[in-house]
């Protein structure tokens, strides 16, 4: 199934206190197949928050008694996660900035474009935790077991998950230390045929290879000193189902050969016995060394490398998948027993030095981090103080410009938008999150009518 099918039904609260801008906009949204209720003020929509489930809502900001900032703010601190989009018919950073660092998702000022406004809606639908993953299996395995992610990176790996668990095909997992490639293992079992039988896992690279070798394949009684009863190997434990061999770059040239055969004759020898049997089980392998420079390099078969290398997913650093971090922490404060959402739990400063730390233990470093500083931060949210040393020391100066000019898909205005919200709308540090001069984005926020001060948070 699609996403956009998969989407088709979301559900969708417009809260604005302009009766004429609802009924507009609810009748744009059902036409593009949404089911839509209507709010006219914060209250209101609170109200309907609590009696109902909404995939998505848009949120005026400016509203009599309690505003849209006030409801954000409420709904984040309940721990509900809901996809807001922001919309306000006055145009300044203030609006956005606030809006952002609250927890919401997008901001558009008004007038807004029924073209723009439907794309915003379908791409925050799109990057919901759970989208795409009605009909969509593997995604959905994915997610439930802690894989999680909105970048497209992530998504084309589920997407690949969800190819080759339809399949028996072997599977060669790549990735840096701390990526999740376990996790990539189960998915695809879980998502695949094989799922009523054993998923087995073992580290090769923890192991000695005689050791190994007897936990992989099994031995028979008296094969060697304390072999005093026969015992099944791994490969017959997991039969029918899959076997995952972490770290295979470290397994040596000969147990290399006792794998070749695995794979080209689907059957084992325990250790001390004659006769070989038949296993029926699934082989996936994961590595964080490239094996095809260990094959030129003469310390990997070759041979048993395209054996390996059927189907290969390689999977992202994290920071190369930026955006994923705030989910990540949610995901990571939901596991640790506090169902809010990130926004709720950690303010934006701490959230600016998470997404520009480097991270080079990956998601396992980051959820060390984020729990150590729920620690300290104990029932109140994280800030800046509770993260480690090094996060706040990395951060010091920008790295050069993260944001790029606008494109046909994402306006140079939105972009710009963006870059002041990370910046607390301090001008001297968006321009260098843009790459360009300060005067040059003064002259840009002058021609898209954006109201900031040049003496804004941060600027001297």
């Amino acid at each position: 199934m699609t996403v956009a099918v998969a989407v088709a039904a979301a559900r969708i609260l417009v809260v604005d206190d302009d009766r004429l801008f609802c009924r507009s906009t609810a009748a744009l949204l059902r036409a593009d197949g949404y089911e839509v209720e209507t709010a006219s003020n914060g209250q209101e929509a609170v109200d309907r928050l609590q009696l109902a489930h909404f995939d998505l809502m848009l949120l005026d900001v400016k509203m009599p008694g309690t505003d849209g900032i006030g409801v954000l703010e409420a709904i984040r601190l309940w721990g509900n996660g809901i996809p807001v989009l922001m919309i306000s018919g006055v145009g300044t950073i203030g609006d956005a900035v606030r809006a952002l660092h609250v927890g919401a998702d997008d901001f558009l000022t008004k007038p807004v474009e029924p073209d723009l406004l439907s794309a915003r809606v379908g791409e925050l639908l799109e990057r919901r935790p759970t989208a795409g993953i009605v009909g969509d299996d593997a995604s959905y395995v994915a997610l439930r077991g802690g894989m999680v992610g909105r970048a497209p990176r992530m998504r084309a790996l589920f997407d690949a998950i969800r190819q080759v668990a339809a399949t028996d095909a072997t599977v060669l997992i790549t990735g840096e230390t701390g990526t999740g490639k376990e996790l990539a293992a189960a998915a695809v079992h879980r998502a695949s045929a094989r799922r009523g039988a054993p998923f087995v896992a073992i580290d090769c690279g923890a192991l000695s290879d005689g050791l190994l070798e007897s936990e992989l394949f099994g031995h028979v009684k008296g094969a060697f000193t304390g072999a005093v009863r026969d015992k099944i190997g791994l490969f017959e434990a997991a039969s029918g189902g899959t076997i995952f061999l972490d770290e295979i770059g470290g397994v040596s040239f000969a147990l290399q050969q006792r794998l070749l055969r695995v794979l080209q004759e689907r059957e084992i020898t325990r250790v001390g016995a004659v006769r070989p049997s038949k296993v029926d089980v699934r082989v996936i392998a994961a590595t964080n060394r490239d094996l095809r420079a260990e094959v030129q390099a003469g310390r990997f078969r070759e041979d048993l490398f395209y054996r390996l290398n059927v189907f290969p997913l390689a999977l992202s650093p994290l920071r190369d998948r930026r955006e994923d971090i705030p989910l990540l922490v949610e995901h990571v404060l939901r596991v640790l027993g506090k169902p809010a959402s990130a926004s709720a739990c950690c303010s934006p400063f701490a959230m600016r030095l998470l997404r520009s730390y480097d991270w080079p233990g990956n998601v396992r470093e980051l959820f060390a981090v984020v729990e150590s500083a729920s620690i300290r931060a104990g029932d109140g949210r994280i800030e800046a103080q509770h993260l480690a040393s090094e996060l706040r020391d990395a951060s010091e100066a920008p790295e050069g410009p993260r944001y790029r000019a606008g494109t046909a898909d994402v306006p140079e205005r939105d972009v710009i938008v963006a870059a002041l919200a990370e910046a607390d709308g301090a001008l001297s540090r968006a321009a260098a999150l843009l790459g360009m001069g300060r005067t040059t984005l003064w002259r840009k926020l002058k021609s898209y009518g954006i109201d900031a001060h040049p003496h804004a948070a941060g600027d001297e």
